[in-house]
């Protein structure tokens, strides 16, 4: 089953409209927060706590129904007894990590997907509180299954439900204008993305990496 694509293109990347969020993993959620605000000219909008996770988070609007996700080790929760989400135990530096791809049904997705041979993990649910105490709720596979299949080049899905999408509360003024990967097995990774019905441009490179180019009030960067 493809990733739900209902969405009006945004210039350079067909893959821009199957993007829920990319996410910008940081060992230290302040600094993740200044490097992106020096970065694009925008404030974040404060995110909220993952619940026995040990994270937290920060947002940027990417246009209607994305976002940019800046998550962190939260020293207000314990360590967690697994590692945290996205590798971010082991991060030196910011950088992206990861994204999500939205979809409508999340459970048939990873069926689908297992069906042809790709192991997105079984479904769970997640939620957190935003500062103004709104609880969002949604139903993800998890994001160290596609890790583990591509080191975060392959998305994980989301599907928010009837929950407010959080692009609808975060800072604005940024526009993803498109996505791209690099991979050190590009064919690998293009049959696998293909098959899930996600156009993303992945080219060879010496690691798994992610490269996102905005429109923001600093004119035209990329993130990576």
């Amino acid at each position: 089953m493809a990733a739900e694509t209902a969405s009006t293109p945004t210039e350079g990347s067909g893959v821009v409209v199957a993007v829920d969020h990319i996410v910008y993993g940081t060992p230290d959620l302040d600094a993740g927060i200044r490097k992106i605000e020096d970065m694009l000219g925008v404030r974040v909008t404060p995110g909220g706590q993952h619940p026995g996770r040990g994270t937290h988070n920060a947002l940027v609007g990417l246009g209607p129904g994305r976002y940019l996700e800046i998550i962190g080790p939260d020293p207000d929760q314990p360590k967690p007894a697994a590692p945290r989400t996205f590798g971010i135990d082991d991060l030196k530096e910011p950088r992206l990590v990861a994204w999500a791809a939205r979809s409508p049904d999340v459970d048939r997705q990873a069926s689908e997907a297992a069906r042809q041979g790709i192991a997105l993990g079984e479904t769970a649910a997640g939620s957190r509180r935003r500062p103004d105490g709104l609880l969002l709720t949604w139903r993800f596979t998890p994001p160290q299954a596609a890790m583990a299949i591509a080191g975060g080049v392959v998305p994980f899905f989301i599907d928010w439900g009837k929950t407010p999408h959080p692009s609808e509360s975060a800072a604005g003024g940024v526009n993803l204008v498109s996505l791209r990967a690099e991979h050190p097995e590009p064919e690998r990774v293009r049959g696998i993305l293909e098959k899930l019905g996600i156009a993303l441009s992945v080219s060879r490179g010496p690691k798994p990496a992610l490269f996102a180019t905005v429109d923001c009030p600093r004119g035209r960067i990329e993130i990576r």
